[in-house]
């Protein structure tokens, strides 16, 4: 693709297609949560999907009925993405996803992350926080 468009369009084409799988599969998961309301509670379960056969490893440093913020500090798949040369293209398919994903399962949901394992540093620092109707931080 990027031989065929250029390495920029290519990028914003492929990440577009990232999130808008994302936001999809995460409103599906939203309808599984009891009662079909998504929750902090239900979106923390989900968790385990990702950390499954030691994809990642977490350290939980805060949850709570609002918040749930926890440190990725081993993360195969940028390990993956860099063993082969392709750290961008990893940030793309797999870091990409977060922000969509908590969008997709609950408007409320944010996400502040301000760093990743592929794009080198100790860890993600992952902060979720589910918000009141109003936008505003519970």
């Amino acid at each position: 693709m990027a031989g065929e468009l250029g390495a920029e369009t290519a990028r914003r084409i492929l990440s577009a297609a990232v999130i808008k799988m994302a936001r999809a599969t995460a409103a599906e998961m939203a309808t599984e949560a009891p009662g079909g309301t998504p929750s902090l509670d239900h979106f923390r379960a989900l968790q385990a999907h990702w950390t499954a056969e030691d994809a990642l490893r977490t350290e939980v440093i805060r949850s709570t009925e609002h918040e749930f913020h926890f440190n990725v500090v081993r993360c195969r798949y940028a390990e993956m993405y860099r063993a082969m040369g392709l750290a961008e293209l990893g940030a793309i398919l797999s870091c990409n996803r977060d922000g969509a994903f908590s969008e997709g399962y609950d408007p409320h949901l944010r996400l502040n992350r301000t760093q990743t394992l592929m794009q080198g540093a100790t860890h993600c620092d992952f902060r979720y926080r589910m918000t009141p109707e109003g936008g505003e931080p519970a």
